[in-house]
């Protein structure tokens, strides 16, 4: 059973369908990403899959449990980190645990201890201005996984950085969910970073947005050191290439 299944998800605002017979997978360990152009309808999805808003059509099942339209059941990151600036980094991670009832002192001891593992330890006591951007994106990453440790929703995580920062985070991301066994979806325009990071991708397309495409990468993630320089890698971006013109 997959973890994570859309089936048939449909959504139209003001009479205009957005999405259209969505149909998709994640299994558990898995990255997969949603590439698509901008206005396809990718972060709608997102929406309908966080349960934010509620589809026209279709289901979102967890495990096997309908989770259609009910909120707080996956870790959603959006694109900007959206830290607190006024809170120091470590209260600023242990937010989803106070939210969900726990004392600030116990949320603070069980945030902090990930913070190693997260690549953040040292910055428990900074605040969110005095960090760089890749540190910045650990601590939000960090934060939406206390949200939710199955699954975590990213939309265009690593978007704002630099190619270099972007590279070390892709590494770094991948380290991660292998040690922790973490379930992500993540929305991207880059075909570069969605052959580098996935299992599998979905490219969507149209007006409204479906899926016009399922591409599985064959690489094990942990092998994908200068992947990008392989011709496979290539055969990949020409593939995806053509089913976005």
């Amino acid at each position: 059973m997959a973890l994570l299944k859309v089936s048939n998800v449909s959504k139209s605002y003001d009479g205009r369908k957005i999405i259209d017979n969505i149909n998709l997978e994640l299994n558990k360990g898995e990255i997969v990403s949603l590439l698509g152009v901008s206005g396809v309808g990718k972060t709608t999805l997102f929406q309908v899959i966080s349960g934010l808003v509620k589809p026209d059509n279709g289901t979102v099942e967890l495990n096997g449990r309908d989770i259609t339209g009910v909120s707080g059941e996956v870790g959603y990151m959006l694109q900007k980190d959206l830290l607190v600036q006024y809170k120091t980094v470590l209260d600023n991670v242990a937010l989803p645990l106070i939210i969900r009832g726990e004392k600030k002192k116990v949320a603070r001891e069980k945030a902090g201890q990930l913070f190693p593992k997260f690549g953040l330890d040292g910055t428990q006591n900074k605040y969110p201005s005095q960090l760089s951007g890749g540190m910045r994106q650990r601590a939000a990453f960090l934060r939406t996984y206390l949200f939710s440790n199955e699954i975590n929703l990213l939309d265009e995580p690593f978007s704002a950085l630099d190619a270099i920062t972007k590279g070390e985070l892709h590494k770094w991301y991948l380290d991660i969910v292998n040690s922790i066994n973490l379930s992500s979806i993540i929305i991207t325009h880059d075909i570069d970073e969605a052959i580098m990071l996935s299992d599998r991708i979905y490219v969507m397309g149209g007006r409204p947005g479906s899926i016009v495409s399922t591409i599985n990468i064959k690489k094990e993630k942990n092998q994908r050191k200068d992947y990008n320089l392989t011709e496979e890698f290539l055969e990949y971006k020409k593939e995806i290439l053509s089913k976005l013109m």
